[in-house]
């Protein structure tokens, strides 16, 4: 995952997600009424595997694999806060967001200009167009590449050209992204 990805999922919640392994297992089974067997079919492990997971027995208990640890981690973030979620995103595509990064910037001009790359803090406000463009692709596993020039096109427009304002033509190149972080609301 991405910076931009991690962005996106970080202003989506509201509250961080279990840290260790064992309080994103207790969340998935609550969430599963305590059933082991439809956390062991969601893992893609046996239900034994879950028990040995989650027993108090001393000696009885078997911490799961680095492989589990990531299928665990997957299964709390895609349903953690739904609803949340799900209202943060509508807010963001009808209002827009800040957004957030360090990153370098640079514009098509000859080498040696001071429109060369280089590194800058921004922040900018960005429309809900951008946000429902940004999800969009997110929702069609589009690369971080692509969520890239999604972010590059409407920095260049708000950020540099001033809404339309000055510098038409200018083609923003944005890359080496640092941090990425999005505020909604």
């Amino acid at each position: 995952m991405g910076q931009i990805e991690q962005g996106l999922e970080r202003a989506l919640r509201t509250r961080p997600i279990p840290s260790s392994t064992e309080a994103r297992l207790r969340f998935l089974l609550a969430r599963n009424r305590g059933s082991t067997r439809r956390v062991a079919t969601m893992l893609g492990v046996s239900q034994r595997t879950v028990q040995r997971w989650v027993t108090k027995k001393p000696g009885a208990r078997r911490p799961p694999g680095p492989l589990q640890v990531r299928a665990i981690e997957e299964a709390v973030l895609a349903r953690w806060q739904p609803r949340v979620r799900a209202r943060r995103r509508a807010q963001a595509e009808a209002d827009g967001f800040v957004f957030h990064t360090r990153a370098r910037f640079g514009f098509a001009a000859p080498a040696g200009s001071s429109d060369d790359p280089r590194v800058r803090w921004i922040t900018q406000d960005l429309p809900g167009e951008v946000a429902r463009e940004l999800f969009a692709a997110r929702d069609a596993d589009a690369g971080e590449q692509q969520q890239t020039v999604i972010l590059a096109r409407a920095l260049g427009h708000a950020y540099f050209r001033e809404w339309g304002r000055r510098a038409h033509g200018l083609h923003v190149a944005f890359s080496d992204v640092e941090f990425a972080d999005f505020s909604i609301g």
